[in-house]
């Protein structure tokens, strides 16, 4: 066997500078990074993370600094001199080819051809097994990549770094889609990768995450390095304060609060998936005034099929869906909208952003044909950016400048324009779809308290969340989703995760 040298720098940057145009992404950051270990780098949404991997891969060129690998001062000017170089990069949104097939994925630039130039799809196939099974990255090669869970696309984009031979593996936000069950099974991959000599840097917001499989983390704060801490040295209100620069509190506070009327009324709603096949079984469902009712359940259940169906974006096959007691079940997503409806939908850059829109468009796509952002249908763009700006501001969107496009921002800054244009819009009923995925923990307080204020506003919150925590945290009804069906709805005050747990597993509870 092959001898590790576990002390060994793979990766050391330093004094890395980026610049766009005006903002400072990175500012003088150091980072070294030691062979075998899981190096987390920890941060703020638009703290600088994914700009400086995305500079150690070969997408961005340092403004300054330099980039040493195993010992060598190395130019990484594209990512395919970073793949010589040993390093693969997992994108926080996944860049995979969805009519393909698995083995198809993994080789594509890479591929296997006999002694004629013919392209050797059983040798591929066969050499994807071997490697799947030498990190317990269990996958079936021949599916298509549509068709599989997300948890399993993430292990695709893993198995085809490590196909092009990667031993420093860079994951971005790896379990910002993922089920805890998947997030589980990640965390026992990630070990199997280490003790094979494999060096993994993590970029993650998740403190209970870097406390179960990092062995250092380093922290920035708007663009600039600010400590590197032995993990099991610290507490995750350590590493929360260092990330924010303040104290940050887990708990949240909610007062006790007496619900309304009904404002949303499901009743035996049935929908089909992409494949024809009901995803959505005779579903029914209230959501009152005043109250967060949380929706939990494995991922797959039915949730996104049943949030479409709401919003206008999927056909009902049966049952209806009535708001405020009128009857919405067969209207447009525009008629929904001005039903008081407002969705943050659960993915951001397909359905809640035009990427290449500006951030100030993006925050009016859906009120740019009223008053006083347009008249006569001609659009006032002074009274637009001075919208915009006034919502970068009050949710700390980052970089605070209303006419960057918003495929520019961290996903996290997305996140935070998105939920800043949906919550303005004074909905009655606010749909919220993973509203928390890759933000990081100040942000995530902030939108706790934020959801916690619409509901004190009167108005009825409808979360669904794949993070058991927070349905647990924020709501004050549960409805358990299987197989697209409620089977329980219990009151938050008396859940727990083993209840909850059994009943996402197929169990029921009384109501």
């Amino acid at each position: 066997m092959q001898h590790i040298d576990f002390k060994s720098k793979v990766v050391e940057m330093k004094n890395i500078t980026k610049v766009f145009g005006n903002v400072t992404a990175n500012d003088q950051i150091h980072l070294t990074v030691h062979k075998g270990e899981v190096h987390a780098l920890l941060g703020e949404n638009g703290a600088g993370k994914s700009t400086l991997m995305n500079i150690l891969y070969g997408l961005y060129r340092p403004t300054r600094g330099e980039i040493y690998i195993n010992g060598k001062k190395t130019d990484i000017a594209t990512p395919n001199i970073a793949i010589q170089q040993g390093i693969g990069m997992v994108h926080q949104h996944f860049m995979l080819v969805e009519p393909f097939t698995v083995v198809e994925n993994i080789v594509l630039g890479r591929e296997t051809t006999n002694f004629g130039g013919v392209l050797d799809m059983k040798k591929a196939t066969e050499d994807v097994i071997s490697l799947s099974e030498q990190y317990g990255l269990y996958v079936d090669p021949n599916a298509k990549v549509e068709d599989i869970t997300v948890g399993m696309q993430q292990r695709v984009e893993i198995l085809k770094a490590l196909y092009r031979g990667a031993d420093i593996l860079i994951l971005d936000e790896p379990t910002a889609v993922l089920t805890p069950q998947e997030i589980r099974e990640l965390i026992e991959i990630i070990r199997n990768l280490t003790k094979e000599g494999k060096t993994i840097i993590l970029i993650t917001h998740k403190l209970k995450e870097i406390k179960q499989v990092a062995d250092y983390c380093t922290i920035i704060r708007r663009g600039r390095h600010i400590d590197t801490v032995d993990v099991s040295a610290v507490t995750e209100e350590e590493l929360a304060a260092k990330m924010v620069g303040r104290e940050v509190s887990f708990d949240i506070e909610k007062k006790e609060k007496e619900r309304g009327k009904v404002v949303l009324q499901i009743e035996g709603l049935t929908v089909k998936d992409n494949r024809g096949i009901e995803a959505v079984k005779g579903l029914s469902l209230e959501v009152y005034e005043g109250e967060i009712l949380g929706v939990a359940g494995i991922d797959g259940n039915g949730q996104s099929e049943l949030i479409e169906a709401i919003t206008g974006l999927r056909p009902i096959e049966a049952g209806r869906v009535k708001m405020n007691g009128k009857d919405i079940t067969h209207c447009k997503p525009k008629e929904i909208i001005d039903s008081k409806i407002s969705t943050i939908p659960e993915d951001r850059q397909k359905r809640g952003l035009v990427l290449d829109f500006s951030v100030a468009e993006n925050m009016v796509l859906e009120n740019y044909a009223k008053e006083p952002f347009s008249k006569k249908g001609i659009l006032n763009h002074g009274e637009i950016s001075q919208f915009s700006k006034e919502l970068i501001q009050t949710f700390d969107i980052r970089p605070k400048e209303e006419t960057l496009k918003a495929r520019i921002l961290s996903g996290g800054n997305q996140q935070k324009a998105i939920i800043a244009r949906e919550i303005t819009n004074d909905p009655d009923l606010l749909i919220t779809a993973q509203p928390t995925r890759g933000l990081d923990i100040g942000a995530i307080e902030y939108v706790h308290r934020a959801l916690v204020e619409q509901r004190d506003k009167n108005r009825a919150v409808l979360l669904v969340s794949l993070e058991l925590d927070e349905i647990m945290n924020v709501s004050d009804r549960i409805a358990v989703i299987y197989e697209g069906s409620i089977v329980g709805i219990v009151d938050a005050k008396e859940a727990d995760e083993n209840r909850l747990g059994l009943m996402m597993a197929g169990g029921g509870a009384e109501e």
